[in-house]
């Protein structure tokens, strides 16, 4: 792999993560059709959808083997809670016009993963991230105070993408297998729930109109797509180029909640805003610094050994890998 990025993988980079920006118009354009059924009728058109894609790939040997793992079967059972949840609260705040909210959440994820970091894995924070999250959590107390509203949307969003991404790095899968393992858990319940809403009278599919119809069922498109742009991308990009383009989305939907969804934005939200994007800055910032540094170090080790030892030194690269040399990077799967 090239340590520069293609012309390509930008397209397909900032096709993923411009296309989760502008989801909240897909979601808005349903918004009468209840959250539940939202989530419901997604995972079951998404799952024919990944069938589909699994057969022409010939994918099911590996899902197969995800399901026959007992580790990875337990972990991904954890991770499609995570996204369900994460999947219900987003669509949830979209049709409850808390786009602003739920921009804030995806925001602060990269800063939660620091956090999980510290509490979870035991890491040590370097004085940027230390500085970062306590700006994020400075952000996060000034929106409560001043507007006197948790932000939770916000908080269940990052904390619940940020703990799948945590867990999906531990599993031998990748992203489309892995999705499309989650996907055929939830499939049951999300097929059952549908079905049961049909006997009830009570559903939208089938019973509105065939535009609505047609929409429900473009929910696969909404989950698959973005995601096969995402994972051409990663092949093609250095982790540091996604890390950067991953504010793309939230960024789009923070403009659409102001200028399509018209959400106040009052001089409070704005000051718990900034503090919030300083903090990103910082976090950047720190993520290119440390990122280069552990180059230079990897470069100066080659080179000491090569100088004892006379063997050819080879290029570092930003190959899978060199997990160790990477900035942090979100877990395309759980985006909205």
């Amino acid at each position: 792999m090239s340590t520069g990025d293609s012309r390509a993988g930008w397209l397909y980079g900032i096709g993923a993560y411009g296309f989760w920006g502008i989801v909240p118009l897909y979601f808005h354009a349903v918004r009468l059709v209840p959250a539940e059924e939202l989530l419901a009728q997604r995972i079951a058109w998404s799952t024919l959808m990944l069938a589909v894609i699994l057969c022409l790939t010939g994918g099911w040997p590996a899902l197969r083997h995800c399901l026959a793992t007992a580790r990875i079967r337990n972990t991904l059972l954890l991770t499609t809670v995570l996204i369900a949840a994460n999947w219900y609260c987003y669509i949830w705040s979209v049709t409850h016009n808390r786009v602003m909210e739920s921009s804030l959440g995806y925001f602060i994820a990269p800063l939660v993963n620091t956090g999980l970091g510290v509490f979870v894995l035991r890491e040590r924070l370097r004085l940027g991230q230390m500085l970062a999250l306590s700006l994020a959590i400075s952000g996060v107390i000034v929106l409560t105070v001043s507007t006197w509203q948790f932000p939770w949307v916000a908080l269940v969003l990052a904390v619940s993408f940020s703990l799948y991404g945590l867990l999906r790095k531990t599993v031998a899968a990748d992203a489309l297998t892995g999705l499309a393992t989650e996907s055929l858990l939830l499939f049951p319940v999300a097929l059952g729930y549908c079905v049961w809403l049909q006997f009830q009278g009570t559903a939208a599919f089938a019973h509105v109109d065939r535009v609505t119809d047609v929409l429900l069922m473009a929910g696969s498109v909404v989950t698959v797509l973005p995601l096969y742009c995402f994972a051409q991308a990663a092949r093609r990009l250095r982790l540091t180029t996604l890390g950067f383009l991953q504010y793309v989305s939230p960024t789009g939907q923070f403009l659409l909640s102001i200028v399509i969804f018209h959400e106040p934005f009052t001089r409070e939200k704005m000051l718990g805003f900034v503090f919030i994007w300083v903090a990103l800055g910082v976090y950047s910032v720190d993520a290119v610094w440390s990122y280069r540094e552990r180059l230079a170090s990897r470069e100066r080790q080659r080179s000491e050994e090569s100088g004892e030892t006379g063997a050819a030194v080879s290029p570092v690269s930003d190959a899978p890998g060199s997990p160790s040399v990477r900035p942090p990077v979100a877990d395309a799967p759980g985006s909205p």
